[in-house]
């Protein structure tokens, strides 16, 4: 179990205080007491302050690698429900195990001895928030186009061990955005499929490879992120999908993962206004959060808000005349059980005085809050009391012996392996012709690297724009001019300015050559190429694999997981 001594031993000594306390009295010892669920629940409830209690719905996130002042003060005087780990958090894994342990210990000697869910985003490929010697997956689109529910199993299964080597107890994974419109550049490579049954099917397998290792899973981002057009983190998307339409394609995956027994969903700043009747984002909303997910698809689990510092948020709120502080009530409102802050708020700030102050004043808000927090404790008391959980203090010095997981490296190449896709065939395999000059242009230097140990004699262009959104007349002019003194081009399309760049060659002699990483949705502008090929990562297994395809000593298997003739109209 990858325990030190005092983990194990931590139940065992707050248990013996509780058996030595007069009979009825209430002890640090109160959640690792060894009494029937609800019982525990109950007890809690009953001796927890209404600031402890409001404390559990806070998911907060720290500026630094070691835990802030700041981060302590919440835990120490408050006993927050959570902690979230970012990349900033995780430059040094043993540095981020020292700070998971020092933060479970200062949690569980508060009060009532409630240990922290600490949470990341760990998808696999494109997203991956800790990273250092952590595993780079091919992600969740080369699960796709394998099709293999034990792929998406063992991805799950991998990822959880090493978050829980690290003391990681909650993973905001796996995405189940079905992935519909094409031009959304934000989910891309992190979706499964555009076909709703296999993201359900691939999401549940993915979810029982992270419960084996006793990871928290949590799907995102609820009701659906596939179909739209802007980036969350920027803007409010509008999604002017139906009932229907949502119904039947973005909620299958969740109806699937409910009825498997997911312990918390993410819900996104997305807004369907003709679902819902209004503009609110479905992470502000009761109606998708009471009517449509507790009430009507009967889930039971936590329900936590992507992050609340996001420019969705920011915009719904100045069209509103809403405060932050107000837009986190709301969120609360509407059937949030956690909120989740990037951030560490002041102590005292606006943020708290509002929550605190409702749920003081306002009955019905308490009673829903009160509820929040019991399956908040419920959670807790299934995934972080038991003796396999992840443990409360991991060890530093086993860090490096555990992650990555000695199995994981052959198991990810060989996916990288099953998953690469041909699209476009005429010149796989590639044999270079006698005095053919070839140009590798590409932004990665992966990418660069794979491609010369398969063609040693080719020449190198690194791709350089200000952002993956463009790029300008000036780059694409000098891209142009340094390709046209190549017989072929063998070029990594990874992003709209690379598909800018890319079809500058449309009308030259030069033969160009598409390799695909990420989403493969940029293929969809080049139906004049008569040879591509796709791989979803962008780690150094991906593209080998993609260059051992390209240059024959692979055949290629894997099946495009979406449709690149059908993007969603909006």
């Amino acid at each position: 179990m990858n325990l030190r001594p005092a983990s194990l031993f931590l139940p065992l000594i707050l248990l013996l205080a509780a058996a030595a306390a007069p009979l009825g009295a209430e002890t640090a010892a109160t959640f690792w007491l060894d009494e029937a669920e609800e019982q525990v629940i109950d007890r809690l409830m009953a001796a927890m302050s209404a600031e402890e209690i409001v404390s559990q719905v806070f998911l907060v996130g720290w500026a630094t690698e070691e835990p802030s002042r700041e981060i302590l003060q919440w835990i120490r005087r408050r006993n927050i429900g959570g902690v979230k780990v970012f990349g900033w958090n995780s430059n040094d894994l043993a540095v981020l195990a020292r700070s998971i342990s020092q933060l479970q210990r200062e949690a569980t000697a508060t009060g009532h001895a409630i240990p922290l869910f600490i949470a990341t985003d760990q998808e696999g490929g494109w997203v991956r928030h800790v990273r250092g010697t952590t595993s780079m997956t091919p992600g969740n689109m080369a699960l796709g186009a394998t099709g293999l529910p034990q792929d998406a199993y063992q991805t799950g299964y991998f990822i959880g061990a090493e978050l829980r080597a690290l003391g990681i107890n909650m993973n905001f994974a796996p995405t189940v955005d079905v992935y519909v419109n094409l031009d959304d550049y934000v989910i891309g490579p992190r979706a499964f499929s555009s076909d709703p049954i296999e993201t359900a099917v691939l999401g549940s397998a993915f979810f029982r490879g992270m419960q084996q290792q006793r990871v928290i899973a949590t799907a995102k981002h609820f009701p659906g992120h596939g179909n739209a057009a802007e980036d969350s983190h920027g803007s409010l998307p509008v999604i002017y999908d139906d009932f229907d339409a949502v119904w039947n394609r973005d909620l299958v995956p969740y109806r699937m993962l409910i009825r498997e027994g997911i312990p918390a969903l993410l819900s996104g700043h997305l807004s369907f206004p003709r679902v819902s009747g209004n503009g609110t984002p479905a992470s502000l909303s009761s109606y998708f959060k009471r009517d449509l997910l507790r009430s009507q698809m009967g889930f039971e689990g936590i329900v936590i808000t992507d992050e609340l510092y996001m420019g969705a948020v920011y915009q719904y709120g100045r069209e509103t005349g809403r405060s932050f502080a107000e837009l986190c009530l709301l969120a609360l409102e509407a059937g949030s059980d956690m909120i989740m802050l990037s951030r560490t708020p002041a102590l005292n700030d606006q943020i708290w005085q509002t929550i605190y102050s409702a749920y003081r004043e306002r009955p019905e808000f308490r009673r829903s809050i009160d509820a929040s927090v019991r399956r908040i404790l419920r959670t807790k008391l299934r995934y972080l009391k038991p003796e396999d959980r992840v443990p409360l203090d991991p060890d530093p010095a086993t860090v490096a012996a555990h992650v990555p997981h000695p199995d994981a490296g052959s198991f990810f190449a060989d996916h990288a392996y099953r998953s690469v896709t041909i699209t476009a065939a005429a010149r796989i395999p590639l044999q270079p012709r006698s005095n053919e000059r070839i140009l590798l242009a590409g932004r990665f230097g992966d990418f660069l690297r794979e491609g010369s140990a398969q063609f040693p004699g080719a020449a190198h262009y690194r791709l350089s724009t200000p952002t993956v959104y463009r790029a300008s007349a000036q780059e694409r002019l000098e891209f142009r001019r340094a390709a046209e003194r190549y017989d072929t081009v063998i070029f990594c399309l990874s992003d709209p300015a690379t598909v800018m760049l890319a079809n500058e060659l449309r009308h030259s002699d030069v033969e160009l050559i598409l390799f695909s990483v990420l989403s493969p949705s940029y293929l969809r502008s080049f139906t004049w190429v008569d040879t591509a090929l796709a791989v979803y990562g962008w780690g150094r297994d991906s593209y080998h694999a993609g260059f051992a395809a390209l240059s024959g000593q692979l055949h290629a298997e894997g099946i495009l997981p979406i449709d690149l003739h059908n993007s969603s109209e909006r």
